[in-house]
């Protein structure tokens, strides 16, 4: 672990998720994918960091989350996990390594956990995946769960619009929260529905409800790093809030850099032995 100062903040558990919903204290996580940018943001006081399988969009250049593999995710997040003190860490699972098969499942997971020293993994899915998730939780690994817009099933919906706006899928994906609680998930995702739905699901569950794209009604945000950053500049949908732009400050360092170079004034005397 890193030498970053906790104060006084203890180390969150999913434990401490549970007893923060029923404070009402909303729960603060955003993605990491690198040591560097995992020791920011614990130390800025994030409850979760997720790892989060848009390391292949983000980190790669990929237009969808499907080509990281497990290899790549573990590489993420033992990377993460080594910058952090006080965040609880969630790994996803990549799409290939938990659907139609939960032996491969808990293979997987058991990886994440022995490679990374995460605290958790994160799937997408509700009842198509329930016997990989009560497999992996058999063996006493964490499991949060993603409803709603699940970008590993994107060639599926063949959209990234809305999902659950009508009244059939609205009530599958109140049926799967209430399934995911049931077999044992310490907390669910919601990307991207309409927040009186997200709000219900928050109050007919017991475990936190993180949104993204799904209103203020739940237990917590997510957001992705880079998109909150503004180093990621294309992504602009109507859930993003952009906390900086950074995109345009260090395109400006870099421009200021190579002109210095250029010129000749970088290094000075002073930046010489």
């Amino acid at each position: 672990m890193s030498a970053a100062s906790g104060g006084n903040r203890k180390k969150v558990t999913t434990h401490r998720l549970s007893e923060m919903k029923l404070r009402g204290e909303k729960i603060s996580m955003l993605t990491a994918y690198d040591f560097t940018m995992a020791r920011i943001v614990d130390m800025a006081g994030v409850d979760v960091i997720l790892v989060g399988d848009s390391a292949s969009n983000v980190m790669a250049g990929n237009e969808t989350t499907l080509p990281i593999t497990l290899d790549q995710m573990i590489y993420h997040g033992s990377s993460v996990v080594k910058a952090v003190n006080m965040a609880l860490v969630v790994v996803d699972m990549p799409f290939g390594s938990y659907q139609g098969n939960s032996k491969e499942a808990l293979s997987s997971a058991i990886r994440i956990m022995k490679e990374t020293h995460a605290d958790a993994v994160k799937l997408e899915g509700g009842r198509e995946i329930i016997e990989s998730v009560e497999r992996i939780l058999s063996a006493g690994i964490p499991v949060m769960g993603h409803l709603g817009l699940m970008p590993q099933s994107i060639h599926k919906f063949g959209t990234y619009t809305v999902r659950a706006k009508d009244t059939s899928e609205a009530d599958k994906l109140i049926e799967d929260a209430r399934l995911l609680e049931r077999v044992g998930c310490f907390a669910i995702v919601l990307e991207k529905i309409p927040s009186q739905l997200a709000k219900r699901v928050a109050e007919e569950v017991n475990i936190p409800i993180i949104g993204i794209g799904a209103g203020g009604g739940v237990d917590g945000q997510v957001l992705v790093l880079h998109d909150m950053l503004g180093i990621t500049h294309e992504f602009s949908p109507r859930f993003l809030r952009r906390y900086h732009n950074l995109f345009a400050e260090m395109k400006g360092a870099v421009e200021s850099y190579v002109t210095d170079v250029k010129s000749g004034d970088f290094p000075n005397e002073k930046e010489s032995y």
